[in-house]
Order: structure tokens, then sequence, then C-alpha cells
């Protein structure tokens, strides 16, 4: 059955291969974090034709995540709200799954801290789980972007990314080899923010930044008033966040003069809109909603866009 789904979905070709912080990603479509949050399918989701599939949000302990009903489509939006609040199966979980990498393309992990983590101990979650995942994964994604976590304040202040970021980095100086982290920023961050990752990513040499995660804006949607109040809080993925995301990579490709690669993503569901990213400044793309909504002929599609 594998074959088959290969011979279906997969494309190969050298000229859709990337290099980048070291890697080399057989083609630039990838699957963000959320979607294989336990690493329990990363082997089946490398026959629908990606380049590199990112596990996670995964945190030291398992935890059970916000109460359901927590994911609701947008269908006339073509997107998608969800509060998730980073349900995974912990750590070990997470690990026993990747012992069985078929080594069939590059894996990311997204890391993130418990809920029930108190602000001073935000920085050793992290530290936990890049410790303890730095054998089986092949970049980092420090997620500190979530609308669906406590205490998004301190995760998104500079002095503490910056010593969260610092103290990562010194802890993959002790593994013999290094492994590229990125930072996953939010839609919503104004200019004076953006510039300060600009600057944040050049003080403390981050291979990267992924942009972006969920919305916390309701602007323009489809989807009426009431619709929207029975759903209640959460982040926007999908069509609804396509042009904030790629304003986003925009600003911080020009800015930064493509100082650093940058991951696009947010309401990719064609091939026009992942190559309105890749204009923008992205090196990569990842699609998650627009992979619910389009299956996976999208990721062909978009290889076979790339290589036209």
């Amino acid at each position: 059955m594998t074959s088959v789904f290969r011979s279906l979905y997969v494309v190969n070709d050298k000229k859709l291969e990337r290099n980048l912080f070291g890697l080399t990603f057989k083609n630039p479509v990838g699957l963000a974090a959320g979607f294989d949050k336990n690493a329990v399918l990363y082997n089946e989701l490398a026959n629908f034709g990606f380049g590199f599939i990112e596990i996670g949000t995964v945190t030291p302990l398992a935890q059970e995540g916000n109460p359901k009903k927590r994911l609701f489509r947008l269908k006339s939006d073509k997107g998608i709200i969800n509060r998730m609040g980073f349900n995974n199966e912990g750590l070990e979980a997470a690990i026993s799954k990747l012992k069985g990498n078929k080594e069939q393309l590059i894996i990311g992990g997204n890391i993130g801290k418990n809920t029930q983590t108190s602000p001073e101990d935000y920085t050793a979650d992290y530290l936990t789980c890049f410790n303890a995942l730095h054998p089986y994964v092949d970049y980092f994604v420090l997620n500190v972007s979530c609308p669906n976590v406590g205490s998004h304040a301190k995760l998104t202040d500079k002095d503490y990314l910056e010593e969260l970021i610092s103290t990562v980095q010194k802890a993959n100086t002790t593994f013999e080899k290094q492994k590229p982290i990125l930072l996953k920023i939010a839609p919503d961050l104004n200019e004076i923010q953006l510039d300060e990752i600009i600057e944040l990513v050049a003080k403390t040499k981050l291979d990267g930044v992924i942009a972006s995660n969920t919305s916390v804006d309701r602007a323009n949607l489809k989807a009426t008033t009431a619709q929207l109040e029975a759903i209640g809080n959460g982040g926007v993925s999908g069509q609804p966040i396509k042009e904030k995301s790629t304003k986003t990579i925009k600003y911080l490709a020009t800015k930064s003069n493509k100082a650093f690669p940058i991951i696009g993503v947010g309401g990719i569901h064609s091939e026009k809109d992942a190559l309105e990213k890749i204009h923008a400044g992205a090196d990569l793309v990842q699609i998650y909603t627009g992979f619910i909504y389009e299956g996976p002929s999208l990721v062909k599609r978009i290889n076979k866009a790339l290589l036209n």
C-alpha cells in the first residue's frame, strides 16, 4: 500500500531540493506542527510527498489540553479555530515513537511548556524537551506564540525570549552534532515587534523563523458573530490568515535583507498560495489547515508548480 501512495503523491526531482541550516530537504513542502502531535503518523505521512514533518508541540509531561470541544471548522472561510492547549502524550511517548523513524524525511521537533508550569520554570521545560529530543529530530522549533496556552505575555517578552534562546543554544553546544533552532511567531505582531524579532535573531544567531502560528484576530470572517460567539476563544488558521502571514514573511525578509531562513505557513490552500509565500521570502512552506481541506494532493500540486 505504501508504494501505491508514494507513486500517487511523491514528486522526486533534484530541482526541488533545498539546503538550509545544514539540512537537505527533498522538497520545500512540509507538514506544520499540530497534526502529528505525538509522532504517531510521520512515517505514514511521508508517503504523501512531504519534504519534512514537524511533530508536536511536545511538552515534558503528558497533558489533556483544554476541554473539548476545542477544534471548529469555519467552512465558509476555509479556516479552523482551535484552542487545543498543547494536548499531547508527553516527551517519553514522543521519543518512543521517534525511535521507529524510517528516516524517509526530515523531522522537526516543536517544543513547549506544560500548562501548569510556573513562569520561573518555563525555560526548564523547554530545556527538558530539547535535551531529550535532541538525538531524534533534525531541527527544533521553540513554540512561544500559541494563543491557547497560559502566560502568553512572558513568552513573547523580548528579554525573556533572549534568555530562553541563549539557554537552549548553550545546551546545543554540549552535543557532538548541533541542531538548528527556529522560533515560531504569531501573525499578529506589529512592525515594531517584528523589528524586535529581527534584532533578536541577529543577536542570538537563531537559525530561522516560522511565520506564522494561528491568529487571535477575528476580523473579516464570513462566519457570523453568533457562530463565533458559540465557538468561543481560540486561534484562527487557514485562509483567513493567509494575507497576514504573507505580509509578516515579506516584512521579515525585506527588512532583514534575507538575513535568515523563513518557513512560511498560514492559509496555503493552493499552489498559488504557496508560490505567494515563496515570492514574499519564504524558503520552505508548511501546510496544516490546507491539508485538511484540500487533501494530500495539495503537496504534489505545490511541488509540480515549483518545478514549472
